[in-house]
This record gives C-alpha cells, structure tokens and sequence, in this order.
C-alpha cells in the first residue's frame, strides 16, 4: 500500500512537472513572438504580404464603405488580425485574445446575411407609377431616365402631371399606345407601333410624349411613309408673307380669295381654247389652204407670183384674244411674283408645278410673235401655221394649273410619281407582250389575202387594243390559229395589267387617308389635363419661377439632402 501511495504521488508530481514545463515553454515561445496566440500566424501574414501592426500602435478602422451602394455584410473576419476562439484564436466563434477593431460585426442568420441593404440617396429603388387613362403601369426612375430629351425622362417636365394625393402621374391618353412607348424606354430606343393602334393615333402620342425626331423618322420608315420634305419660306418678312399668300391658299383668308380668282382665271382660259375651236368662232387662217390664199392676196394680185400681197390684217381685236391676253397677263404677274420670292431659285424652276406655268404662258407670247410677223410681212405663212398649231395644243397644259388648287390632283399626282416603279413594269410587260402576240397573229394569218395583218409593226396596233380589253374591231383575226392567238393575248393582257393594280391603289389609299387626316388634325383637340401651365415661354419648363414647387418625394429631395437619381 505503502510503495503505491509513493507511486501515485510521483506520478503526480511529474505530472506537476510537465504541465509546468509546458506553461513555462509555452511563455517563452509567447516571449519569443512578442504577442498573443493570435499573432502565431505573423510568419505567414508577412509571407502573404499583410501588414503588421506595431507593438504598442492600433491599428487604423477600415475605410466606411461608399455611399449608394448595397451591403453584403456575412460573419468574415480581415484576413491576418486576431480573432476571437479557443483553439488557436483562428476565427473561431469563443472568445478571442486579439479580437480588436478590425473584425467586421457578424449577421446571425445566413438569410440576413446574404440580404442586400440599400443606403440613401441610391435611386436604384425608386419606382415611378404612370396612370394612363386609369391603367397603371409601374416602372424604375432609371428606366425612364435612359432618355432624358423626352417627356417621361424630364423629370421637371413629367412633373406637371403628378397627382400628389395617389402620389403617381396620370396621362389622359391612349393607353393601348403606351405599351409600345414605355418599351421604348426598357429596350433603350426601339419603337415599334401596335398592329391593332392605327398609325395617326401612333404618331400623336409619339409626338406627345415627345420620343424625339430621329426615333420619329424610324418609325415613318418602318411603316413605309417617311416624313414628308420640308419647305423652306423666304427669310424678309415681306417675301415670306407673298410667298405664303401665292403659295399656300390655307395660310390665311385672303390666300383662299387669291387661289378662287385664280382658279376662276384658269377655267375661263380652258373655257375660251375649247370654244375658239367651234365652227361659228373659227379663224380661217387655220386652214392650211384658205391660210394660203389669204396670204397671196387678192385674185389678179395671185397671178402674178413676183407680187406679194400681205395677208388679212392681225384680228388683235378678235375677243378671244383679249380674253386669252387678260388671261396671260394673271399667269405671267402669278409666276413672277412667286420667281422672286421663293426661297430657292434652283428649287423652283425644278419643281415641275412652275415649268407648267411657264409652258402655259408660252404660247401666247410665240403666237403674238407669229401675229405680228405675219403683219409686217416677215416669215414664210404655212410654216407659221404649223408652229402656231403646235403651240396652240402646249395650252391644254395650263389644265394642269389646277392641281395647285386641287387636293385630288395632287393626291394622284403624288400617286402617280411613287408607282413610277410599279408603271415602268407594267409598260415592259406590254411591250413584251405586243411583241409577242403581233408576231404570232401576223404568221397566224398570213396565208389570208385579205389579212389586216400586213406586217408585224402593222399588227402592234392589234395586239395594244386586245391587252387592253379596250376592242375597236378594226383589226381583227380570221383564221383558227389566229383567233386562238387572240384569246390567249387578251388573257395576258388582264393579267399583266392586273398585277401592279394593287400596289397603285395602295399608294393612292396611302396618301388619300394622309391628306384627310391631317386635314382632320385641325378639326381636333385633345383634353389637357396637366395642373401646370404650358412650357413654352416660361423658366423651369412651365413652373414658377425660380422657386421650387412643394411636391412630395421622389421627385423632389428634403431639404439639406440630395437626391442622386442612378441613369
């Protein structure tokens, strides 16, 4: 029992022993280091190129993180400082030695911790509410920021239509147009009209909502109508203001006064070259043969040819011709006046408007010139008639001075000038088809003698009637082969006129319904329902001025704060 109890306590004592050394081990190496446990991973900190603090020095806070942005704070300690635990201190959750400054507060629960956190003036958040027309829509501050030219990206300009009591902003607009408009801000510029929104209503909200020219012009090209061109006016105000009283009979009341003297002018020279023509009012001298014995002279004066009488004396007095001269007299004062106030010399005489009223006043000027050469005796007669004639048939064109006046010709006109395309194919196919057709009908028929089809040019005439489902019957095939060649030319003659049909009657329909609806844009107004006054003229885009109108946030910040609204 006895050499037990010594065995027993010469264990413990060295078990004493041990521990001692251990400790006294253990304090030599904290000696050696000069710190805690903590600071065990010194070595490897300086290997990895982390600072170390100073015996004695604390060690500076981290810098605060920057404002408007989200937080991720997790438990996570700054790699190489101390931290708290038993076992170590190598970030554990006891108790540490060297726990200090350094170590960033840990978020209990990993839901909490991997929630973001967003720190005012971020904008990131804010959403805006747009009532339009009672349908709500809702989107970020940012979204409409992206275009800040525009009516919803302004946010002084969406201002005026802000309802503090909802606190949204209402449009009284078309709301299934909105759909396309706020996608044009959440695709960064893409427009694209709904198919059940017709186009005129499409391009008044664009317009209101004030999308820009440019996605304006996308849009026309998109549908197939661009911008009509502009017009430039004269830069003097006294030759703007005749400009625009010659050229646009809208612009005012005595522009439609002049443009119904000037159609009544029109109508009466078209009037006076139809009735001229009549037998009861003809001129003998337009006969080529009474022209000739006119301009001989009398009878014993024609037998001998060395003697030259003059002709019948001018009829300067005849009441067509005063007619037709009051008439000359109102063209020729209308293309001055319009030659020397139009904005662009070049732009006029290109515009084919003008060259109609140029050749319109032209013949009277050649026959006046005629008339008086015939009277003095100069120039040969028949050759005076025949240039006479031709310039007398060039008036017909002054018809074509009512398209001026006239919506409906300048509707087909237009028409006309945008199926140039569609009208040049339709020519070829004809011609390729009389070409055809004429050579098959003249082989078809030429073992008749009494053919009409003498020759292929001579059978052009057939086969262009026959396309034309027009018929006279003049010509007309006899043989089997030859009325077989007859049906199938009439068949493709339907078919090759039918063809462009549709795209000339669109482009008619085109600018048919353009014409009526900017005609009917004037016949309407839409309501208004903004608390603000109008922008034009005024400081801050129609608000007070300099002050700052109470509205609640976001639009406006509290005061001694900034409001930063993320683009």
């Amino acid at each position: 029992m006895e050499t037990r109890s010594h065995a027993g306590q010469r264990s413990r004592a060295m078990e004493r022993q041990r521990e001692r050394g251990t400790e006294i081990g253990m304090e030599a190496e904290r000696a050696r280091h000069g710190g805690g446990w903590g600071e065990r991973r010194a070595p490897r900190q300086r290997a990895r190129g982390h600072p170390l603090p100073r015996r004695g020095h604390r060690a500076p806070s981290p810098a605060p993180w920057p404002a408007g942005r989200a937080i991720f704070t997790r438990g996570h300690r700054t790699p190489g400082w101390g931290g708290g635990g038993g076992g170590g201190g190598r970030g554990g959750d006891g108790p540490g030695r060297a726990s200090g400054p350094h170590v960033r507060p840990r978020v209990a629960g990993a839901a909490r911790a991997m929630e973001p956190r967003c720190l005012p003036p971020c904008g990131c958040c804010e959403r805006v509410v747009l009532n339009v027309a009672g349908l709500r829509f809702e989107t970020r501050a940012r979204t409409l920021g992206r275009f800040p030219d525009t009516l919803l990206g302004d946010p002084v300009r969406r201002s005026r239509f802000y309802d503090g009591a909802r606190r949204e902003y209402f449009f009284d607009r078309h709301r299934p147009s909105f759909d396309a408009v706020l996608y044009y801000y959440q695709s960064g510029g893409r427009l694209r009209r709904p198919a059940h929104v017709p186009l005129d209503i499409f391009l008044e909200e664009v317009a209101f909502y004030g999308l820009g020219t440019a996605a304006l012009a996308r849009l026309r090209e998109d549908e197939g109508c661009p911008l009509p061109p502009e017009r430039p006016l004269p830069r003097r105000a006294f030759a703007r203001q005749l400009w625009l009283l010659f050229e646009f009979p809208e612009s005012s009341q005595a522009a439609r006064v002049l443009a119904v003297v000037s159609v009544l002018v029109i109508l009466v020279s078209i009037v006076v070259f139809c009735l001229e023509t009549l037998p009861d009012f003809r001129d003998d001298r337009d006969s080529p043969g009474l022209a000739a014995v006119a301009a001989a002279g009398p009878f014993p004066a024609r037998l001998n040819g060395s003697n030259q009488v003059p002709g019948p004396p001018p009829r300067l007095d005849d009441p067509f011709f005063v007619v037709e001269t009051l008439c000359i007299c109102w063209f020729s004062f209308e293309l001055l006046v319009r030659l020397a106030t139009c904005p662009s010399k070049a732009v006029f005489f290109k515009n084919v408007m003008n060259l109609i009223d140029f050749v319109a006043i032209l013949p009277y000027f050649v026959a006046l010139g005629t008339e008086l050469a015939r009277q003095r005796g100069v120039g040969q007669p028949a050759m005076s008639l025949a240039i006479l004639r031709v310039i007398r048939l060039v008036r017909v064109f002054r018809i074509f001075k009512l398209s001026r006046h006239s919506k409906g010709l300048q509707i087909l006109g237009q028409t006309l000038r945008a199926s140039m395309r569609e009208l040049g194919l339709l020519i070829f196919f004809l011609f390729i088809g009389v070409v055809l057709f004429s050579s098959a009908v003249y082989f078809a028929e030429a073992d008749r003698a009494d053919s009409h089809f003498t020759s292929i040019p001579e059978s052009f005439w057939w086969a262009v009637v026959t396309m034309t489902t027009v018929g006279y019957g003049d010509m007309a095939p006899v043989t089997v082969g030859g009325k077989i060649v007859g049906s199938l030319c009439a068949i493709a003659g339907v078919l090759t006129i039918s063809l462009p049909v549709p795209v000339i009657v669109s482009n008619f329909s085109y600018f048919y319904h353009r014409e009526t609806d900017s005609e009917e844009a004037g016949m309407y107004s839409h309501v208004d329902t903004q608390p603000c006054g109008p922008l034009e003229g005024k400081v801050n885009g129609g608000l007070m001025d300099g002050e700052v109108p109470e509205l609640p946030p976001p639009l406006w910040a509290p005061p001694g704060k900034h409001m930063v609204t993320e683009v």
